[in-house]
């Protein structure tokens, strides 16, 4: 258990204070976020070098910028759409993400995807770190700064340690550094819009996919790697920061503030590399960047080493309330710290890596798999089943759980989600070759394929369920709650 959660003195909201919550509900007194500070901590995770490079992809991929900039943006708006759902739920219960996946899943059936999710978390704050050491060591040796493999782990080393102290304070100290740091990171970043643009020009309409077939095969993969599949990557992340806004706040608040925050900057971001790309710019991160912005070396270095932190920050956070909510039983600071280590690890092995590309891609089919099953198994047991409502106990006790401590459907669901997505997806290892996506020419619909499956599959037994325990009468997600669980008022 963790300690008693502090309350907030009235007119200190903004006080940064160590964050003793565990993965209990968030009492109301200390639930003290707006959606303006949740809109800066989404848009400080976004605005990183990570997605410029990826807004290049979609012109390697063979698409012309304009065709690139189109699917990104179109993308995007389903993928951060689900993503400001997902933020509801943590505010309407005060729950981590984990956590509420317990009311599919089981108290001990989201075991699985909590140890899937720490372990996903550990690695993202490896590949974030990871992907800006070569550029920050490009905008060193332009200011006069040389060295070699040593010096490369000496700016991880200093990157891993800013951003392990932030998220050890935990979620004040995040909010906190993203309120006051991502304004002044738009500005920089604006500025740079602004030279690209007037200092290249790009080619607009020019595609080297030339066939119909060969031009849906690079959509689909670019909408896997940042378009809708970059939403569906943080989905496991949203309520362990919105569980902290306060109770009250319109849920529309909510939703447009999380979803814009992912959308603006993804899309801006995304949409200036493929602009870089079409006016021939190299395909190597450190010199997509340097070559061009390697004038304003100061401001730059500090725009991308902000990058990381601001998005490590909530990997190493959430990387321990998923620890907890699977039954580690130490403070969640002492979690931090150990992730912080894992991933130091994880960031030596990527930096053997011999080609960004093809790690990177690796890695996000790697995760996609998962998340989308598992996200729509949520979606539609919080939404559609539950139709918003959950009852708290239930997800901390097995005796009042309404399915009991495993719910074999949502586990059936996800097993059922996880070959679909497989059989649909694209990526450079054999093995990551689905016989759906090899027959239809290399497409990927891993996304697609997995969360229509386990969705829809899970909805089906579900019901099945509900209506043998009623005797043949349907009950709604509600009613099935109060009754299996012994009653007890469910939060909407």
């Amino acid at each position: 258990m963790s300690p008693t959660p502090t309350t907030v003195p009235a007119g200190d909201s903004e006080a940064v204070r160590f964050d003793d919550h565990g993965i209990e509900p968030i009492p109301a007194a200390a639930r003290d976020s707006t959606p303006w500070q949740q809109f800066w901590i989404w848009a400080g995770a976004n605005i990183a070098p990570i997605n410029w490079v990826l807004g290049a992809l979609g012109v390697t991929l063979g698409l012309s910028v304009l065709e690139t900039i189109t699917v990104i943006a179109l993308g995007n708006l389903v993928g951060c759409a689900v993503f400001g759902l997902f933020n509801l739920m943590g505010h309407r219960t005060g729950v981590n993400q984990m956590v509420l996946g317990r009311a599919a899943f089981g108290r001990r059936g989201a075991i699985v995807p909590g140890v899937v999710q720490g372990l996903l978390t550990m690695g993202w704050v490896g590949v974030n770190t990871w992907v800006v050491l070569d550029l920050v060591l490009a905008i060193l040796a332009q200011m006069g700064v040389h060295g070699g493999l040593g010096l490369k782990y000496l700016v991880a080393g200093l990157i891993m340690a800013v951003q392990l102290v932030l998220a050890l304070y935990g979620f004040y100290a995040i909010r906190t550094f993203e309120k006051y740091t991502v304004p002044a990171t738009v500005l920089l970043m604006a500025v740079m819009t602004v030279l690209a643009v007037s200092q290249t020009g790009t080619d607009w309409t020019t595609a080297t996919a030339l066939t119909p077939g060969s031009k849906f095969t690079a959509v689909t993969q670019l909408l896997t790697a940042i378009g809708i599949g970059w939403g569906i990557s943080w989905l496991p992340y949203s309520a362990d920061y919105s569980r902290f806004i306060r109770v009250g706040t319109p849920g529309r608040s909510v939703f447009w503030s999380t979803a814009l925050g992912m959308y603006v900057p993804t899309v801006w971001l995304a949409a200036l590399g493929a602009y870089l790309a079409g006016a021939g710019g190299p395909d190597d991160p450190s010199s997509l960047v340097t070559g061009l912005f390697g004038v304003m070396a100061v401001p730059v270095l500090l725009l991308i080493m902000h990058g990381p932190v601001a998005t490590n920050i909530l990997n190493l956070y959430s990387c321990s309330l998923a620890a907890l909510s699977v039954g580690i039983r130490i403070a969640r600071w002492k979690l931090t710290l150990i992730a912080g280590v894992v991933a130091s690890v994880v960031l030596a092995v990527f930096v053997q890596a011999d080609s960004f590309a093809q790690a990177f891609d690796h890695w996000m089919v790697s995760i996609l798999v998962w998340i989308s099953p598992w996200a729509s198994i949520v979606l539609v047991d919080f939404f559609v089943l539950r139709r918003g409502r959950v009852h708290l106990p239930s997800l901390y006790d097995d005796g009042a759980s309404p399915y009991g401590p495993v719910n074999r459907s949502a586990l059936v669901a996800l097993g059922a989600g996880l070959v679909a997505a497989w059989s649909w997806q694209f990526g450079m290892v054999p093995a990551t070759q689905g016989p759906i996506a090899r027959a239809l020419n290399g497409t990927d619909f891993s996304w697609l394929s997995g969360s229509l499956v386990a969705g829809g599959l899970y909805y089906l037994l579900s019901r099945r369920a509900a209506r043998r325990a009623s005797g043949g009468e349907v009950r709604t997600g509600a009613e099935e709650v109060r009754a299996t669980a012994g009653g007890g008022e469910p939060v909407r």
